[in-house]
C-alpha cells in the first residue's frame, strides 16, 4: 500500500454541497438494498476488499471495479459525491473533508503502521543530523504537503523542543516517491520520507540511516478508513454489515497467515484480474498495519487529526465531532 493514498492537501473540498454528496443510487428510496458495491482500485496492489471477495468473506455481495485511484482524498471525494459507493483515505483527509460538509462516515480501519508498515525519515548513514534540533534548515522530502508525513515530521519537532518558529525553518518539501532516495543519496534533500517497496529497496542497497518513523512516534496506529455516506449506510445497512465485517475478516486472516501465503494469494488475485499489472510491489508485503481487532476504529485515530488541523488553521475543532465521523456498528468482529 502505497503512502500516496494519504494525500490531502490538493482536496478540492468546498464545492460540495448537500445536493452534492451522498447521491448513490443504491437502496434509494427505500427500496431493496444494492448487493452490488462500485469502488476504485491501486494499480498493483490488492485492497482489503479485493482480498476479502476472494477469501469469500462477502457473501452474496459483488465488487464491481470502476477503475483506478491516483490518491485517497480522490477516493473519499469520489465516494462523498456517489461516483463510488466506498472510498478510502488517511484520516486527516477523512477529518477534513468531513469538516467542509460532506456527510461521510468512517466504518473501519484498512491500513496503518507497525514495526512491519511504517514510514521511516531517512538520511544518510553519515548525514551529521542525529536529533531534530539539526533539521533546522534542513530540507525533508516526502511525497506532498499537508498530509501524513508532514504531520509527523511536525509531531516529531514539537515533542523534541523545538519551537514554532524553529519548526518554521525546516523545510518540508514534496518529492514524487520514487525518486526521493536518489535525491537523498544526491544531496538533493537531507531527509525523505519512504515505506513500503521504495524502502525496502533503498535499505537493501544501504548507505542510508533512519532517524525516525510514525511507528517510534506513535507505535501501532491506524492511518486511514474506509467511509460510506451517511445516506448510503441508512439505505443499505445490511449489505454495508456484510462488507465491513468480510474485510474485519480478512484484516485478521492477513494478521494470523504465515507472510508467504499472504503474498501468494495476493499476488494471485492480481494475476488473474488480468489488468495487466506487475505484481513486484506485493513481494514486499508484510503487514498491514491495522492496529485494533478486525479495524475496530478507536478515537484517537481520528482526533490526533482533528487537532493537527485545527494547530494549522485549517479546520476549527467545533467543525467536527468525533461521534459523527465514525462508527464501529456495522463491524461485526470488532464489536
Amino acid at each position: 500500500m502505497t503512502s500516496t493514498r494519504r494525500n490531502f492537501l490538493g482536496l478540492t473540498l468546498f464545492g460540495l454541497t448537500a445536493a452534492a454528496v451522498g447521491c448513490s443510487p443504491a437502496g434509494a428510496g427505500g427500496g431493496a438494498e444494492t448487493r452490488t458495491l462500485r469502488y476504485q482500485g491501486w494499480a498493483g496492489d490488492v485492497t482489503l476488499p479485493e482480498l476479502a471477495a476472494d477469501l469469500g468473506y462477502l457473501g452474496d455481495v459483488r465488487l464491481e471495479w470502476v477503475g483506478n485511484t491516483t490518491s485517497g482524498p480522490q477516493d473519499i471525494q469520489s465516494a462523498a459525491t456517489g461516483q463510488v459507493d466506498f472510498g478510502g483515505a488517511f484520516n486527516g483527509a477523512v477529518v477534513k473533508l468531513k469538516a467542509a460538509g460532506a456527510p461521510i462516515k468512517s466504518v473501519i480501519g484498512y491500513y496503518g503502521s507497525d514495526e512491519a508498515a511504517f514510514s521511516g525519515f531517512y538520511v544518510l548513514e553519515d548525514s551529521p543530523i542525529r536529533s531534530a534540533r539539526d533539521l533546522i534548515g534542513k530540507k525533508v522530502g516526502m511525497n506532498t504537503l499537508g498530509a501524513h508525513h508532514e504531520a509527523m515530521l511536525g509531531i516529531y519537532l514539537k515533542r523534541n523542543g523545538l519551537s514554532p518558529d524553529e519548526i518554521k525553518k525546516v523545510e518540508p518539501i514534496a518529492v514524487p516517491p520514487v525518486n526521493i532516495e536518489q535525491s537523498v543519496r544526491q544531496n538533493q534533500i537531507e531527509v525523505g520520507v519512504l515505506g513500503g517497496i521504495l524502502r525496502d529497496k533503498a535499505l537493501e542497497k544501504g548507505g542510508l540511516r533512519k532517524l525516525f518513523s510514525d511507528f517510534d512516534l506513535l507505535g501501532a496506529f491506524t492511518a486511514g478508513t474506509y467511509v460510506f455516506t451517511e445516506k448510503f449506510l441508512k439505505d443499505n445497512p445490511n449489505t454495508v454489515r456484510t462488507f465491513v465485517s468480510g474485510v474485519a475478516q480478512a484484516i485478521e486472516w492477513s494478521r494470523t497467515t504465515p507472510r508467504d501465503e499472504v503474498v501468494a494469494r495476493k499476488v494471485d488475485i492480481l494475476t488473474k484480474r488480468g489488468r495487466n499489472e506487475d505484481p513486484a510491489a506485493l513481494r514486499y508485503w508484510r503487514s498491514t498495519g491495522v492496529a485494533e481487532k478486525g479495524g475496530r476504529i478507536v478515537d484517537k485515530e481520528l482526533s490526533l487529526w482533528v487537532d493537527w488541523l485545527a494547530e494549522r488553521g485549517e479546520i476549527t475543532k467545533d467543525q467536527v465531532r468525533l461521534t459523527d465521523l465514525y462508527t464501529n456498528e456495522f463491524n461485526g468482529v470488532a464489536a
